[in-house]
């Protein structure tokens, strides 16, 4: 479960229609990867060993964050390259782009199509570098304050950077939020295409593997022992999860003030806050001061999420602002009950007392109330874990993602051929 692994075995089955398309040869950008894993980088990794396991040439090329690390890996059958990336503020971005666009030039021939994570850096080096010979599709990732468009505007040379992308072949939005922003930001309407993101649909936990999962999460924190000890009336201690970017954003602070409110009613239930980013320092603190060092524990990122989703009773979504998350849709597919906040993008995914429990944003009392309903009505949970999981299925797999992914490259790579062909027939 733990990011210590340099190889990964993947478990998903992909669709035929999958394997019967074309061989592209795709490369995968995104600055931040393994062991920084957040929604962005999972839907990356999703998409690049989907790809392989459908037959198909991945590569992903990241950022080389630690000189200790390897410069390169096996990610789930799929070659992960780590460029240079010094730690040197603004030296070492530029270092990075530098690397990544000579990467571009120098092994044009392993490659026929490339796709980038976010509307930034990376992506500007490498339009830069390939120009209009190679496709590129560009990912925009996330919406409002945290989101591209909003960087673009406010980022140093965020403008410059902008205006170089308005070259790509495709802009993907994940979500309608998204779209709506890069249509807003000037961004051809007719380059600019929504894919909605997509997760691998697992198994629904049955007891064995729940009390497996479980007893991982107790060998990995020693505070989480009571999980796999049922309490005097057998009963197992209840288990909210949150996973994602560790960032202000995620309304993390309200959720663990809520969290007073719920150990009341139930003394024995356990949070995990499990992911990376600049919050945690003040999360930590934050719990110290609250007393709450024996039920709410701050975790690294894993490298895949099922296990702990199979030990959990509940996911929790505090967020200000979504595009489309990720950890949501990851939660929906594995059927675990959800508590999340009445915004934009999380109401695209889920609605209200249909497929989860919406409260309003920055409210730990309304945050601290649904968890409570939720754990002590386990009717109403499993009603919306299993619309949850069947909305997962019907609309948000991996395998519709990829295959939306693929007719996109396809397409532009048949643009590319085109003039060559009719070239030649002229001749």
């Amino acid at each position: 479960m733990i990011p210590e692994r340099e190889a990964f075995r993947s478990s998903r089955k992909v669709d035929q229609k999958i394997r019967n398309g074309s061989r592209a040869r795709l490369v995968w950008i995104s600055r931040r990867f393994w062991p920084l894993i957040g929604g962005a980088e999972r839907m990356i990794g999703y998409l690049a060993a989907g790809w392989v396991e459908a037959g198909g040439q991945s590569i992903i090329l990241t950022a080389r964050w630690d000189a200790n690390w390897p410069a390169e890996i096996l990610f789930q059958q799929v070659p992960v390259i780590r460029l240079p990336q010094p730690k040197i503020r603004f030296w070492g971005t530029v270092r990075y782009m530098w690397a990544l666009g000579g990467w571009l030039r120098h092994n044009r021939s392993r490659y026929d199509c490339i796709c980038v994570s976010m509307l930034k850096h990376d992506a500007y080096a490498a339009v830069r570098a390939v120009g209009r010979q190679t496709p590129i599709l560009l990912r925009a990732e996330g919406a409002g304050p945290t989101g591209d468009c909003y960087w673009q505007l406010h980022a140093r040379c965020g403008r410059k950077i902008k205006y170089r992308l308005m070259e790509a072949d495709a802009f993907i939005a994940p979500s309608q939020t998204i779209y709506r922003e890069l249509q807003a930001a000037g961004y051809p309407r007719s380059r600019i295409h929504y894919i909605a993101n997509g997760v691998p649909i697992p198994p629904v936990a049955d007891a064995h593997r729940r009390q497996l999962a479980r007893g991982a999460l107790a060998a990995l924190e020693p505070a989480l022992q009571s999980l796999v000890c049922p309490g005097p009336d057998g009963s197992m201690p209840l288990l909210a999860v949150y996973t994602g970017r560790l960032h202000p954003a995620k309304g993390l602070a309200e959720l663990v003030v809520c969290w007073d409110g719920v150990r009341r009613r139930y003394p024995a239930a356990h949070l995990c806050l499990v992911g990376e980013g600049p919050m945690r320092p003040e999360l930590e603190r934050l719990i110290a001061q609250r007393n709450l060092r024996e039920s709410v524990h701050v975790l690294s990122a894993f490298d895949t999420v099922e296990d702990l989703l199979a030990a959990a009773d509940l996911f929790v979504l505090p967020s200000y602002e979504e595009g489309m998350s990720l950890a949501l849709l990851e939660a929906m597919a594995a059927g675990v009950p959800i508590v999340a906040t009445d915004i934009p993008g999380n109401r695209q995914v889920v609605r209200g007392g249909q497929e989860a429990l919406l409260v309003p944003a920055r409210n730990a009392q309304a945050l601290a109330t649904a968890i409570i309903q939720l754990f002590s009505q386990p009717s109403l949970a499993d009603q919306l874990r299993q619309a949850a999981r069947q909305r997962a299925q019907r609309e948000f797999s991996l395998d519709r993602c990829l295959r939306q992914h693929q007719a996109l490259w396809e397409s532009l790579l048949a643009s590319k051929a085109t003039p060559a062909l009719t070239k030649g027939d002229e001749k």
